[in-house]
């Protein structure tokens, strides 16, 4: 199924990219394999990243739930950060915090301070960008606690 999604991919058939990789997802979870399916799913998040990056977001989101439901939130940090790099670019920034919020929320969860911090950092740096200083304000004082 990735290989028909890669195949897919070059000749620029976006919906059968998402089709395929979603098939293979399907096919690793009867496996019980939560891992392989999450990862296959985010393949096809960064096939149609450009091209359709809405359908991207809702790709990524879907790959960290079934990591969240595995109970490995530090494998998903890195797909929060690509959801939140598309809702940068589409200047949904109200969105784009939500998804550094959550990232906070995963690397608390795993122990990963650092990233924690810098999750709720970008938070408040994203809400300056967006000229919305009594966001960035709330948003520095709550994640403070």
């Amino acid at each position: 199924m990735e290989s028909a999604a890669a195949l897919a991919k070059e000749l620029r058939n976006w919906t059968e990219v998402i089709d395929f990789y979603r098939k293979a997802s399907e096919l690793y979870m009867q496996c019980d394999r939560p891992q392989f399916a999450s990862d296959s799913i985010a393949k096809a998040a960064r096939a149609v990243e450009d091209a359709l990056p809405s359908d991207a977001i809702k790709l990524y989101s879907d790959a960290c739930v079934l990591l969240e439901d595995d109970r490995k939130e530090q494998l998903a940090l890195d797909l929060y950060h690509a959801v939140t790099n598309i809702y940068v670019k589409l200047e949904k920034y109200t969105d784009a915090v939500a998804f550094l919020l959550k990232l906070g929320l995963a690397a608390d969860k795993c122990n990963a301070t650092n990233s924690q911090c810098k999750a709720y950092l970008s938070a408040v740096i994203v809400y300056l960008y967006a000229h919305d200083l009594k966001q960035a304000e709330k948003c520095y004082n709550d994640c403070s606690q």
